[in-house]
């Protein structure tokens, strides 16, 4: 499923082949808007995401990934609104969960 937004999510493995690690880079454009205009565009695409879970046409492992990934982006909007997140850099989460991390791979696998 393609979840497009301020951020591109992909998916790494670990060194110790345990789990999975999520990659998040901000995209350019995001980068270059003002603080402001970060915050409204970051709230925006909670508000997709949420959509997104809540819709029927989903199925259940494509939702658990949505809501990991919503979940994340709730952490960051506040760090996002102060200005204290560096978006040129990327972020990296490791799931150790193997639920949550198929989840995630299914969820991200569909994308181009």
């Amino acid at each position: 499923m393609l979840i497009e937004g301020p951020m591109n999510v992909t998916i790494a493995e670990p060194a110790d082949g345990a789990g999975k690690i999520l990659v998040i880079a901000f995209t350019a454009d995001f980068q270059a808007l003002d603080l402001a205009a970060q915050g409204a565009v970051f709230r925006e695409y909670l508000s997709t995401l949420s959509e997104g879970v809540a819709a029927s046409g989903l199925d259940d492992l494509n939702r658990q990934g949505m809501i990991i990934i919503q979940q994340f982006a709730e952490q960051l909007l506040p760090h996002i609104e102060s200005g204290e997140l560096a978006l040129e850099e990327s972020v990296t989460v490791q799931i150790r969960q193997e639920s949550q991390a198929g989840a995630l791979v299914d969820l991200l696998a569909d994308q181009p």
